[in-house]
């Protein structure tokens, strides 16, 4: 459910850089300009591998990382000088989970809404409400421990809510997951979308980012490379559908040339050729027509990896 375009940006970003001194290198920019906008309920991704700079994108917005230069604006609030009022307003998922292991599932919950000056009262009952939402009441008086990998995302997510905050902050919300886990986790977040909450989250996963962003960025060392709606990326970089094949990987290379002729665009990558093509299983018809039999075929829909494959030349998880 995305926002009214003429909505108020929660989020204002123009020209965002970071820079970091490594030793006697030459300054290292995680974040090198970045513009963009979030719109008041909207959920918005930063898409991109590992170093791409989203997760130092996150602390500027999260304000607990100083910006090097350009602006930033949280909620209409620069988070250099307006830090603490800025964190009271927000809710944070981070990449690693950092629950307190001394105490139980409810006791996390409780004792984060406390740190938020809230009365033990309303803690306790949004305790409760929270432990429900993320399907865990069964676990309440378990020790952080003794939780799946999944249970402690939903926990941390749910700490996340406990101040009712105006835009939640989800880093790499499912790395490390198993696929049940991770369909678990989106439905929680899809609930917090329909009211309205505001989720900005960085992901590696194509998938992830499909079924979750309203909007996002694809991002790789610092910089935008494309921006727009999962499927406006997918229609303006990629074909409509895919054709993997595979030769084995000491013919691929040697096949590739003879398959130019065949769709729109040919990837060749270490374990499989890439054709992009309106029609998947006319191409591969085209393919036999050849006089090719592939080992392994594969037709599927273009996806937001296609996408950064286009723009970079590099897959997104390496």
């Amino acid at each position: 459910m995305s926002a009214p375009a003429t909505s108020t940006p929660v989020i204002r970003a123009k020209g965002l850089v970071k820079t970091y001194k490594v030793k006697a290198s030459p300054e290292f920019a995680a974040v090198a300009g970045l513009d963009f906008e979030v719109a008041p309920g909207e959920s918005f991704g930063l898409l991109g591998p590992n170093g791409a700079g989203k997760s130092t994108t996150m602390k500027m917005i999260g304000a607990v990382s100083t910006r090097t230069s350009g602006e930033l604006e949280i909620l209409g609030l620069d988070p250099d000088h307006y830090g603490p009022e800025i964190r009271s307003r927000l809710g944070v998922v981070p990449q690693q989970d950092n629950l307190d292991g001394e105490l139980n599932a409810r006791e996390n919950l409780y004792m984060y809404g406390r740190y938020f000056g809230l009365p033990g009262r309303v803690c306790a009952q949004k305790a409760d409400e929270l432990l429900a939402f993320a399907q865990l009441e069964d676990k309440a008086k378990s020790k952080v421990e003794a939780l799946s990998g999944g249970m402690k995302r939903r926990l941390t997510i749910a700490r996340g809510l406990i101040n009712d905050p105006r835009i939640l902050l989800l880093d790499e919300p499912t790395t490390g997951l198993d696929p049940q886990a991770r369909h678990v986790l989106w439905d929680r977040l899809f609930r917090l979308k329909e009211r309205g909450t505001t989720l900005v989250l960085t992901t590696h996963y194509m998938d992830e980012a499909e079924q979750l962003c309203d909007r996002l960025i694809v991002v790789d060392k610092g910089r935008i490379m494309a921006q727009g709606t999962p499927a406006s990326l997918i229609r303006e970089h990629s074909s409509r559908e895919v054709l993997e094949v595979r030769f084995g990987s000491d013919r691929n290379e040697q096949v590739a040339p003879q398959l130019q002729v065949v769709g729109d665009r040919v990837e060749v990558l270490p374990d499989r050729i890439l054709v992009y093509t309106a029609d998947g299983e006319a191409s591969l018809e085209q393919v036999r027509a050849l006089g090719l039999e592939p080992l392994t075929s594969l037709v599927r829909r273009s996806s937001l990896e296609d996408v950064f494959l286009r723009l970079t030349g590099r897959s997104l998880v390496e």
